[in-house]
């Protein structure tokens, strides 16, 4: 009997694998799986044997198994740890289903998947190149005009309150640092970033 096995994995907590469950569902048009394997919190740049979540799966998988995935980039952190990854399941004779993909096995699968993995790589690296590009024209235009190439009139997030602000009346005030927050509406944390260096 065929075990099918579905992994699906998130980077942060606020975030959640059901959507990826759902789409390998669909996608394996079974009723459902013998076995679900999850990592959610768990970075993108982590090696994918060391998730929690998939060295479980790498446990428990054996000869004649599918192993269900919404992409290749749940393989692994890179197009190296993803070609691995692939060659391991495919050693121990674990068929691969990637959703939008198909099934990798030996030979033609694994071409299929190099080809794949240094495409995912490279749209990162044209992502980076794309983020670190509007950061340079924001700080550019930011210190020849004021604002950002955007029109905001800083690069981060705009503050809550005026730092300025917050510590004088702390001090006219004689004011707790909670009393402060409340006074202002801001966490405690902000006023203790505001008074750090002179309350």
């Amino acid at each position: 009997m065929t075990v099918h096995i579905a992994y699906a994995r998130c980077s942060t907590a606020g975030q959640s694998v059901e959507s990826q469950l759902h789409a390998l569902a669909k996608d394996a048009g079974i009723p459902e799986f013998s076995r679900l394997f999850t990592d959610e919190g768990v970075s993108g740049a982590t090696i994918a044997a060391q998730r929690p979540g998939f060295a479980a799966l790498l446990a428990y998988a054996r000869d004649g198994d599918v192993v269900h995935v919404a992409a290749l980039d749940r393989l692994g952190r890179d197009a190296i740890d993803v070609q691995q990854t692939v060659r391991d399941l495919i050693a121990r004779g674990v068929r691969l289903e990637v959703v939008g993909v198909g099934t990798i096995g030996k030979g033609v699968g694994e071409v299929i998947v190099a080809v794949l993995a240094q495409l995912a790589a490279l749209e990162r690296d044209r992502i980076k190149e794309r983020t670190a590009a509007g950061r340079n024209a924001a700080r550019a235009s930011l210190a020849a005009t004021g604002l950002t190439h955007r029109g905001k009139a800083s690069l981060g997030r705009p503050q809550s309150v005026d730092p300025a602000e917050v510590r004088k009346w702390r001090v006219e005030n004689e004011a707790s640092i909670a009393a402060t927050a409340d006074h202002f509406g801001v966490s405690t944390a902000t006023v203790k970033r505001a008074c750090s260096k002179r309350c």
